[in-house]
């Protein structure tokens, strides 16, 4: 039996427990600290794999060899470009954790004009940044297996896709955009109070969490393949809301996705 990746999930007719290693690029590590604070299921977790390597709790030196990689944070050096390149070799399986990671995230805001931006922060770039290279998600390096989105992740939703990454699962990866989330949780629409809301846009799978705490979507979970951002930009016009308004927003989590520079 395979997963919905088309690979055999690790721990079926496996003897040993994977071997796990957690590594941070750059992010604030809050997707990392949301994973131990899913203390109620964390030594379950814990107990079904071999952690080898967490850079958050310890400066050991990277395995040579491992079955899982999970990923946070954008790339944003060559440095970094090589060692996801590297985990990627050497992994079965490689996880990517929260929006630095699967979208670039917050990195990804300065993609834009990037050989300019270190020079307007600092005189003589520090050593200390690397060599340093346009934000990017891991996706843009190489192939990824499983993706945990959000900005941070919800510690649940990490325990979910890892335990597909264990054993498998024929579980479809939702597509569709948040605001169908909204209605089921029958949550007032932002937009009928003049109000911008990125979930008309966004990639659904958190159960529109934000908006259900009476805060509108940001786009955290990056934009729905299934999103149409030419009918979005019509939709915010005709509540009264400018849809350069939306246009800056999406800049935010999505600065690097390509849909992006096609709705100009």
């Amino acid at each position: 039996m395979t997963n919905e990746n088309g690979q055999r999930p690790l721990r079926r007719g496996d003897a040993a427990a994977p071997r796990v290693v957690v590594a941070g690029l750059a992010s604030c590590f809050g997707c990392q600290l949301q994973i131990t604070n899913a203390e109620e299921h964390l030594v379950d977790v814990l107990g079904q794999v071999d952690l080898r390597y967490w850079q958050l709790a310890s400066s050991d030196p990277l395995p040579e060899e491992f079955d899982v990689a999970v990923i946070e944070g954008a790339v944003t050096t060559e440095e970094a470009e090589q060692l996801v390149r590297t985990l990627r070799e050497r992994a079965r399986t490689l996880v990517a954790i929260g929006a630095c990671a699967t979208t670039a995230g917050i990195p990804g805001m300065a993609a834009a004009g990037f050989i300019e931006r270190p020079r307007q922060v600092y005189e003589h770039v520090p050593s200390a940044c690397g060599d340093m290279i346009a934000p990017r998600a891991v996706s843009a390096v190489v192939d990824v297996d499983f993706e945990v989105r959000s900005c941070p992740i919800d510690s649940l939703d990490f325990v979910s896709v890892l335990q597909r990454a264990l054993y498998g699962s024929n579980k479809a990866i939702p597509t569709r955009t948040m605001c169908g989330d909204c209605k089921r949780n029958e949550t007032e629409c932002f937009f009928g109070k003049g109000s911008l809301c990125l979930g008309l846009v966004t990639r659904a799978g958190c159960g529109a969490r934000c908006v259900s705490l009476g805060r509108p979507c940001n786009g955290c979970r990056g934009l729905s393949p299934d999103a149409n951002l030419r009918s979005a930009q019509e939709a915010c016009e005709r509540y009264g809301v400018p849809a350069s308004d939306l246009d800056r927003a999406l800049e935010m989590f999505n600065q690097t996705n390509p849909a992006l520079r096609g709705s100009e």
